[in-house]
């Protein structure tokens, strides 16, 4: 069984919308590390939604379950961006 094909259909999602919302934090644009923690606390918000295709997922959502999936994506991230830069600032001051 070839199983290379099954991803999240989130993880791409949060990746890109991990980069655009980071244009506004230009300190954060070279910080691989902190990024990643990023996404991981945005994925950890979001439930999985496995597939091999994209295209899997676009023929069986309908436009407002696409819609809802759009928005939680950006509103994880938001979250995760928050999170993330709060608790390394906590950190800096320990």
């Amino acid at each position: 069984m070839d199983i290379t094909s099954i991803h999240n259909w989130y993880e791409r999602a949060v990746f890109n919308e991990v980069m655009a919302q980071a244009q506004a934090f230009p300190h954060l644009l070279g910080n691989d590390d902190v990024l990643a923690d990023v996404a991981c606390v945005a994925l950890n918000r979001l439930p999985p939604r496995y597939i091999r295709h994209d295209v899997d997922l676009a023929f069986f959502q309908t436009e407002r379950e696409r819609s809802d999936s759009e928005r939680a994506v950006v509103e994880s991230v938001e979250f995760a961006l928050g999170f993330v830069q709060a608790r390394n600032a906590m950190r800096a001051r320990s």
